[in-house]
């Protein structure tokens, strides 16, 4: 009889020890009211320093001055963002982000490196505060973690493989040679010299077009920076003999 109370006790410990797990379970993969609440204020100081940067740029980002327009203390909005250094690698990590996820579906889907210098255009005209906190004049003051380089390098993964589909044979040139032994930008990627070389042109150019065409630089000069952008794209994509 004794042996008969003690199996019973030690199923009903058994069944209870796993009730008890799986509510721990569930507890631990819970977002908690607290948790929710962090993020919802760390979301709208994001957005704050967003308006803050279209109006003055990114050189003039203050917690202090984002703090006074939440209507709270100063002090109160460093629990969420230890400083303004924090805040901008914030930003800049979701811009990032934001662009690699978008080349890297078109890259998924088969987009050559004209249509994912369609993908850089579109996302830069969607916002071009964002395009220059990323590649605009650097913060002064202000360095990036190594993390926010790797996602960087993400992108210009997805570029690489495109030109290396496109044209896997692109001809020696005596930078492909130099960056041959200088290529940590490309990370791991196993592109031969002379598609870095292809890529790092296509990408430098890109960006120097779409800069100007952010920054105004066309305004008055009665062309479609559209079309421009396009004969770029021609130029550049054309095989080299």
């Amino acid at each position: 009889m004794a042996e008969t109370d003690a199996k019973t006790d030690a199923k009903a410990g058994a069944k209870g020890s796993a009730k008890t797990g799986a509510k721990t379970g569930a507890k631990a993969g819970a977002v908690t009211p607290r948790e929710r609440y962090r993020a919802q204020v760390r979301t709208e100081v994001k957005e704050y320093a967003w308006q803050q940067i279209a109006e003055a740029g990114a050189s003039a980002l203050s917690l202090n001055a984002i703090a006074k327009q939440m209507g709270v203390s100063g002090p109160a909005l460093y629990r969420y963002f230890a400083g303004r250094d924090e805040l901008i690698t914030e930003l800049i990590r979701d811009a990032y982000r934001s662009l690699a996820d978008a080349v890297h579906a078109a890259a998924g889907a088969g987009a050559d490196p004209a249509g994912l210098a369609h993908v850089l255009r579109d996302w830069a005209l969607a916002d071009p505060h964002r395009y220059f906190l990323i590649y605009g004049t650097p913060v002064p003051g202000y360095h990036a973690p190594e993390e926010i380089t790797g996602i960087s390098q993400e992108i210009m993964a997805d570029l690489l493989t495109a030109w290396t589909a496109l044209e896997p044979d692109a001809p020696a040139t005596p930078f492909g040679a130099h960056l041959a032994d200088h290529r940590d930008w490309a990370g791991d990627h196993p592109a031969p010299p002379g598609v870095l070389h292809r890529a790092l042109t296509f990408w430098t150019r890109l960006h120097g077009v779409l800069s100007l065409e952010l920054a105004g630089h066309f305004t008055g000069m009665s062309f479609d920076p559209a079309l421009l952008f396009e004969s770029e794209l021609a130029d550049l994509t054309a095989r080299r003999g």
